[in-house]
C-alpha cells in the first residue's frame, strides 16, 4: 500500500509531493460524496460490503491518474482492460471490497486517535505543522474529511497485510544465495579466508641476494625451534610492522598472488618457506583458514533479498485473495 510524506519536504517541492499524493488519494476509493445509497443501484456483494454502479465510474475517474490503480490487485488485469471491459472492473473492485471487509472482520479499524497520531507523524517526518499538512491538502481539492478517510484506508490496509501476509513470509540468506547462482551461475561458491603473519625482508637493504641470504638465514633458525612471534619482533623489517608480525584477514585474490599460492597449502599454524614477491621476501605463517561466501554476493544479499520478498508478497496476496474469495460470500447481480 502506497505511503504519503515519506521524505522531509522542502517547501519548493511540497506542492509537487501533494500533486503524487493526490493519485495515491485516489487508490483507496474514497466514498463518492455524492452518492445516495437510496439511489445507487447495487451491482454486487462481498461478504458485508457493497459494490454500487457509482464505483465504476469512481474506477474509471482513478485510471485516468498515474499511480491510482493498486498493482498489487490489479495483477492479472491490464489498464486497457480496466477502462473499457466491466468484468474487469467488476474483478477489480470486489477484491478492494474484500480486503474491506476483512478489516472489519478482524477488528482493524482505525480509530480517530490513531489517525491524528499518523498526522502528526506525516507532519513531524516533513518537518511542518498539522495544519499545514492540512492546508496543504485543501490546496491540492480535498477536504479534512476525505483526507482523514484516506489515511484511515491507508492504515487498516496496511495492518491487514501484515497481519495476513507479510508477517507470515521470511527470505533467508540461503534462498538469497540459490538466487545469486541462478543468475551467477559461473560464480565461485566459496572463498578461501586467511589470517597470516610474516617476517618480511626488504631488499631494498642491501639488495635481493642479501635479502634472500636473511631470510633464509631466519627461517634456520625457525626450522631449529626459536618462536616465530620471538623471531618476528627481532627480524622483521617490515616498516608498517604489528605486533606478532600480523599482516591481516584476506580472501582469496586479495593478497600478493605467490603468497597466496605458498600459503593455500599451509594447515593453521604453519610456517611457509621464503616466499619472493615484487616487493621483497616474506616467511608467511598461516594463523587461521576458513571459508566465506563469495564477496559479491554478500554485497548484493539485501538487494535480492528485497526482490525476493517482493515477489513473494505479490504472490501471496493474489493465494490470499483466491482463498478470501472461495472462502467468502461474493454474489453478482445478473443484469450487472
Amino acid at each position: 500500500m502506497n505511503d504519503l510524506l515519506l521524505k522531509p519536504l522542502s517547501k519548493k517541492n511540497l506542492s509537487s509531493s501533494l500533486a503524487l499524493f493526490a493519485a495515491n488519494f485516489v487508490l483507496l476509493g474514497l466514498p463518492n460524496q455524492g452518492r445516495s445509497e437510496l439511489l445507487d443501484r447495487t451491482v454486487a456483494l462481498v461478504n458485508t460490503e457493497a459494490v454500487y454502479e457509482s464505483d465504476f465510474s469512481d474506477l474509471k475517474n482513478r485510471i485516468k491518474k498515474p499511480g491510482a490503480i493498486d498493482e498489487t490487485l490489479a495483477f492479472d488485469l491490464s489498464v486497457d482492460k480496466l477502462r473499457t471491459d466491466r468484468s474487469s472492473q467488476m474483478e477489480y473492485l470486489i477484491r478492494e471490497k474484500l480486503i474491506d471487509s476483512e478489516v472489519k472482520r478482524l477488528n482493524l479499524t482505525a480509530t480517530p486517535e490513531r489517525i491524528d497520531q499518523e498526522i502528526r507523524d506525516l507532519a513531524k517526518k516533513n518537518n511542518i505543522t498539522s495544519e499545514q499538512v492540512i492546508k496543504a491538502i485543501g490546496e491540492q481539492g480535498f477536504t479534512e474529511v476525505e483526507y482523514r478517510a484516506f489515511l484511515k484506508s491507508k492504515i487498516e490496509r496496511q495492518s491487514l497485510v501484515m497481519n495476513e501476509i507479510l508477517g507470515k513470509i521470511r527470505v533467508s540468506d540461503e534462498d538469497a544465495m540459490t538466487e545469486y547462482y541462478k543468475v551467477n551461475p559461473n560464480a565461485q561458491r566459496s572463498f578461501q579466508e586467511f589470517s597470516l603473519s610474516h617476517i618480511f625482508f626488504d631488499p631494498k637493504k642491501g639488495g635481493p641476494e642479501a635479502a634472500m641470504e636473511r631470510a633464509q638465514g631466519v627461517k634456520k633458525r625457525l626450522d631449529d625451534g626459536e618462536k616465530f612471534d620471538s623471531l618476528t619482533e627481532k627480524t622483521s623489517e617490515d616498516p608498517n610492522f604489528s605486533a606478532g608480525g600480523f599482516l591481516g584477514t584476506f580472501k582469496t585474490g586479495e593478497f600478493l598472488p605467490e603468497v597466496e599460492a605458498s600459503v593455500s597449502q599451509l594447515n593453521e599454524g604453519q610456517v611457509s618457506g621464503v616466499i619472493r614477491s615484487k616487493i621483497g621476501f616474506h616467511i608467511v605463517r598461516l594463523n587461521k583458514k576458513s571459508f566465506t561466501s563469495n564477496p559479491n554476493f554478500e554485497k548484493e544479499k539485501d538487494r535480492i533479498k528485497a526482490q525476493l520478498f517482493e515477489k513473494l508478497v505479490a504472490s501471496q496476496i493474489r493465494i490470499w485473495i483466491a482463498n478470501k474469495k472461495e472462502e467468502g460470500y461474493v454474489k453478482v447481480n445478473v443484469k450487472s
